[in-house]
């Protein structure tokens, strides 16, 4: 059956948003709020009353509407819950009205997740891909009895239950480190312990220069550390590699056991950054848009280095430091330069560095058994929707 044959309606946001105020209880959402089975309500665009319910008459958006994200990241699907706050929306997003009778709002959101290959192929565009509404009503999906339906739904429910517990652990490890390192350190830009206040410069170094490695000659094989390869929970895949002469210029040089820290919007923001670590022959480059702190030697430790950069004040004073214009903002060196931080002594950053270490065990466990639960997730939604 096509969407249009399963839905009541199918609508989308204003495509002239009013203006915004500064805060208030009526919220507009953007396709940047939608993803897969979660819809999140982080900067949203606040509204006057009045123009909320001018802009709501068009999106209709109620508990139970399937969102489909249709303008720049398209595809990513979520059910509107009914403890959810009341919002509208910009065009970026349809809202599915389903047919309760015919299809249930969570086997929808699932089938839509499985067309998800082909609504991205049918999006067009340059600067920011879009698929326009009467193709999205004319997706056909395979929609068997309502009781077929909801047991494919309790399934997939658990099966996506399972990943989020597992994505919460590692949120959880990821806590326990930050809180370990305020316990042993403080927060970041504080002196709690009496150590002093110095320039982040002046514990590491910024952005060192490959000129000082001897290792950097013609024929040698290095790691190869793309932006992608980076996550926002301190994980690198350093296992591609090229040869020097590929990477010797346009890319950025970092060596094992440097921090990269991304300097550029969004990536800053979200958190990308990692030690650098298995780089093949101790040496890696990668993208541009990496600064890369370097650890002092019997000053500083690169996890203390790390964790410090990862925390969400950090990243909030150096996006208030971006230069440069909207899209291509980025953390200048300056700002890492002239941070102040409290340096505390060598052993305890060693000491911290081993409680991590411990932690990332850990996370490895995790991370196979996350791993593990998506291949599950994977294979049922094949099987349930090819």
């Amino acid at each position: 059956m096509k969407i249009k044959d399963v839905c009541l309606g199918i609508t989308d946001g204003s495509h002239n948003p009013p203006q915004g105020v500064e805060n208030s209880n009526y919220l507009m959402l953007s396709s940047k709020n939608i993803f897969d089975d979660e819809i999140t309500f982080d900067s949203p665009r606040y509204l006057t009353q009045i123009d909320f319910e001018q802009e709501n008459k068009r999106s209709k958006v109620k508990s139970g509407d399937v969102l489909l994200t249709i303008v720049g990241t398209v595809g990513r699907v979520a059910v509107v819950d009914e403890k959810m706050p009341q919002f509208t929306l910009q065009r970026s997003v349809a809202v599915l009205h389903p047919n309760k009778d015919i299809c249930s709002s969570r086997y929808l959101m699932y089938a839509l997740r499985g067309k998800r290959m082909y609504i991205e192929s049918r999006a067009k565009g340059v600067a920011q891909k879009g698929i326009y509404l009467k193709e999205v009503a004319d997706i056909e999906l395979q929609v068997p009895e309502i009781s077929e339906q909801n047991a494919i739904v309790e399934v997939l429910d658990k099966s996506a239950l399972i990943m989020k517990f597992y994505q919460q652990q590692l949120q959880k490890l990821d806590e326990l480190v930050k809180a370990r390192f305020v316990e042993l350190f403080g927060m970041p830009g504080t002196d709690a312990f009496g150590w002093g206040l110095v320039p982040l410069g002046s514990t590491c170094n910024i952005n060192p220069k490959k000129s000082l490695d001897s290792r950097l000659v013609s024929g040698a094989v290095v790691s190869f550390v793309p932006m992608p390869a980076v996550t926002e929970h301190g994980e690198i895949d350093a296992t591609a590699i090229k040869e020097y002469d590929e990477v010797k210029t346009g890319f950025t040089y970092f060596a094992e056991n440097d921090v990269l820290f991304a300097k550029i919007t969004p990536c800053m923001e979200n958190g990308k950054g990692a030690v650098a670590k298995g780089l093949h022959n101790g040496i890696g480059f990668g993208s541009t848009e990496f600064h890369v702190l370097r650890p002092i030697s019997g000053k500083t430790d690169p996890y203390w280095i790390y964790t410090l950069t990862a925390f969400s004040q950090f990243r909030m004073d150096a996006a208030s430091n971006m230069t440069g214009s909207a899209g291509q903002r980025r953390v200048p060196a300056s700002f890492l330069e002239n941070y102040r931080v409290s340096l505390p002594p060598i052993a305890l950053q060693e000491q911290f560095a081993a409680f991590v270490e411990q932690t990332d065990k850990s996370k490895v466990a995790v991370q196979k058994a996350l791993d593990e639960a998506q291949l599950l997730f994977d294979s049922l939604m094949q099987k349930y929707f090819g």
